[in-house]
Parts: C-alpha cells; structure tokens; sequence
C-alpha cells in the first residue's frame, strides 16, 4: 500500500517566499529610489495594463524612446522589471517588458514607510471634476488595541478583494486605504460634567 501524504504545512520561510511570488517585497534603497521618481512611477502603472514595448511606452507617457529605455533600464536594474518576450518585426527584434510580480508590498522593516505610498498617491491625483466620483476623509477615531486590529484585519480583506483592472472598461482610479496611530492629543477628563 503506497504510504500516504499529508500536506505539509507551511512554515514562515516557505509562507515569505510564497508571498514574494505574488507580490514583491520592496526593500532596498535601488528599489526606493527607482520607485521614487514620477515618470518610472507612471511606467510602473502603465506596465499593471500589461507587458509593453519602448515604443507603446514612450506613446502612452508621451516621452521619447531614449527617455523611456533609460527609465525601464533603472527599473530592471532594481528588479522591478523583467524583459518578457521578443519578436521579431520588420527585420527587427521587438522587447516587451513587464513587472516581475503582481504587486509590490513594502517591507515592515524597509527604510521608507507609509508616506512612500501616500506621496505616491498624491502623485497620481488629478483634480476635482463636477460629476467624478471621488472622495477623500480624514477621520480620528479611539480605539482599544482589540479594535484597531479588528478593523485592520477587515481594511486588509477589503483591499484584498478582486477589483475591476481592465483598462479598457473604464477610467483609472486609485485607492489608498491606511489606518495608523495618529499624534492627537487627548483632553484630560472635564471635571464640570
């Protein structure tokens, strides 16, 4: 009788890499900065569309090839970005490049924090328009330490939710999602109620 297997449960190394696969972790300064400058912060979000040539790039951000093959060469250089496939065109060899993984995450441990994702957020937002759909709020809200993981385990599984991501079904959106420990001061108990 041919010995049976249970599977294996996976251990936080074999979870971490499994993790990596589906989303890169973002860790190192080449990253950062690769990351940090406008024009590659927009390739990154044409590449989310799908692989693209130097050419469908430089069209889309509208930009030069030279321009464009410098920038994608600095994010594949950081390993953000990976040559997919060629073909051959016209007596010629086209490159496609796209993203090395799905999603990128920040590491807890990395030496930006939330701020990296809320510039990159303020640099994608385009103004106001009467009839867009858009809002932001900023809200304080008290919460014990029970609470505030309890609504950070429901904020995850809301952003983990499969959303719309063809771009030729409509206009592009952003979301930022952040809960985090605000510097407000608290009033001391009001003696007179």
């Amino acid at each position: 009788m041919a010995e049976e297997r249970q599977p294996e449960r996976e251990n936080g190394t074999d979870q971490r890499l499994r993790e990596e696969q589906d989303h890169l972790v973002l860790r190192t300064p080449e990253q950062f900065k690769a990351l940090g400058h406008p024009v590659r912060h927009r390739m990154v979000n044409v590449f989310r569309q799908r692989p693209a040539t130097l050419r469908q790039l430089a069209e889309a951000l509208g930009m030069s090839k030279g321009t464009i093959g410098y920038h994608v060469r600095v994010l594949r250089e950081a390993g953000l970005v990976r040559l997919s496939e060629t073909r051959q065109v016209r007596g010629g060899t086209e490159q496609y490049f796209a993203l090395v993984s799905r999603s990128f995450t920040v590491h807890q441990e990395a030496p930006v924090g939330p701020e990296f994702l809320i510039n990159a957020a303020l640099g994608e937002m385009l103004p106001d328009e009467p009839g867009r759909a858009t809002h932001t709020a900023l809200r304080h809200i008290w919460l014990s330490d029970a609470e505030a993981h309890a609504l950070e385990a429901r904020l995850r599984a809301m952003t983990a939710e499969q959303l719309p991501t063809d771009p030729t079904r409509g206009e592009p959106y952003g979301l930022l999602v952040s809960l985090f420990r605000a510097d407000v001061p608290s009033l001391p108990p009001d003696d007179g109620h």
